[in-house]
């Protein structure tokens, strides 16, 4: 045995980590082997009483001690190891540089099978592409790419150096800006921080996607200043639009309106509860164009929905994009009866034969419960709603087996009638 720590998992614990879960938990350890500092040989503790620090590689291995894979230990968090790879930890603390820079360039190749140059996309999406903890966007202002970054867990923080070298080797960034400010850094004993790494740049940029131009605001914006996972269907959604009248509502930056405009709708109202973000869409409609037919309305989704429903309003296609109503398994029901009351009075503003985007970007709200939840609304709206497609997130952002989180968005496209 090498100086690595061994982590022994309790029996059965092992079965999810071999079907390629990335996380083991506090409570799934049976014990750790590590060699002692003294040099007198090889000790095995409880995970309270090993010395092995925080943010060292370990290796997991069955209670038999059957190896499973190298990761890295943070004592701080629940999830006291984050899985980074299949390969022994000598082998990759040989060389962090090339094996981060592989890692990376791995993910922009699998990229470049569905997206230009000129493209704007997701290019690290945490343990799906085997960078725990780490998310990678990357825009594209006409020639110039910008990244930001986010470190949301010790595992990926460790190797910061490594990574940031390799994405300056891998992507050729014009800047590459820091967004660690999501409190989930807590959780892993980890200060917020932002701001540019490296030289500064224009915090607010302008990407094309479908043929539609947006402002991103990468430092200020939400979460990492835009939602690229909707791009395609954004593309798809706006293929019903032509010569409708549509609500985008919970709209964010109006993407979802925009790209129903350049399909040629007639009308498009977008809301959203946020000042800045109504302020955004304004700034995006003007941008291309698009005042005689789009109209951002700053206010309450439900209030919103239960107004126009009041006043008689009617709509052709109608897209709800909320964010996720529940990050907890423990709040489900109530998540349910928001997405519902949603739904419900959106098929009641449609016209016949209308056509409803409905989506949940909540890993917890599965599949399931989400089409139960179109089926109950539908029911109590007295409404038949076919449901013509089912969508995800785009190819940037990958599915890994064994990890259902990875696995988050649902977009269901849905006749009325």
């Amino acid at each position: 045995m090498t100086d690595t720590a061994r982590i022994l998992l309790k029996p059965k614990e092992d079965k999810e980590i071999a079907q390629g879960f990335p996380w083991v938990f506090d409570n799934e350890i049976h014990s750790v082997k590590f060699a002692a500092a003294d040099g007198s040989g090889i000790k095995t503790t409880s995970l309270a009483d090993c010395k092995v620090s925080d943010g060292s590689l370990v290796e997991v291995c069955t209670n038999a001690g059957g190896f499973l894979g190298t990761g890295v230990i943070n004592r701080k968090s629940r999830i006291t190891v984050r899985m980074i790879g299949s390969a022994h930890a000598d082998v990759i603390a040989a060389d962090t540089k090339s094996y981060w820079e592989k890692i990376v360039r791995d993910a922009a190749n699998i990229r470049r099978l569905n997206y230009s140059d000129s493209d704007s996309y997701r290019l690290i999406f945490g343990e799906a592409d085997f960078i725990p903890g780490l998310i990678v966007e990357r825009y594209c202002e006409d020639d110039r790419v910008y990244l930001v970054v986010q470190f949301l867990a010790l595992a990926c923080e460790v190797f910061r150096d490594e990574i940031i070298e390799a994405l300056k080797n891998v992507c050729s960034p014009y800047g590459i800006y820091e967004r660690s400010d999501a409190s989930v850094r807590e959780k892993e004993g980890l200060a917020e921080k932002s701001g540019w790494i490296g030289a500064e740049r224009n915090e607010t940029i302008t990407i094309t996607e479908n043929g539609v131009k947006i402002h991103v605001d990468i430092a200020h914006g939400q979460k990492t200043g835009y939602f690229l996972d909707q791009k395609f269907n954004r593309a798809r959604a706006a293929e019903f639009c032509k010569g409708k009248k549509v609500l985008d509502t919970f709209s964010h930056t109006g993407a979802f309106g925009l790209n129903a405009v350049k399909a040629g709708a007639r009308k498009v109202v977008s809301a959203d509860i946020s000042q800045e973000a109504v302020d955004m869409i304004n700034r995006n409609i003007k941008l291309n164009n698009a005042s005689k037919t789009m109209e951002a309305v700053c206010g309450d989704v439900f209030d919103l929905l239960k107004k126009y429903e009041a006043d008689g309003e009617k709509f052709d296609v109608i897209i709800l994009d909320p964010p996720a109503f529940t990050k907890s398994a423990k709040l489900i029901q109530k998540a349910y009866g928001g997405y519902k009351e949603i739904n419900l009075r959106a098929m009641r503003l449609l016209n016949e034969g209308g056509i409803l985007v409905t989506c949940s970007c909540s890993y917890y709200f599965d599949e399931n419960t989400f089409y139960s939840m179109i089926m109950h609304a539908a029911m109590d709206s007295h409404k038949r709603v076919q449901v013509l497609e089912k969508r995800g997130a785009g190819p940037d952002h990958p599915v890994l087996l064994g990890y259902p989180k990875s696995e988050y968005l649902k977009c269901a496209i849905c006749r009325v009638l």
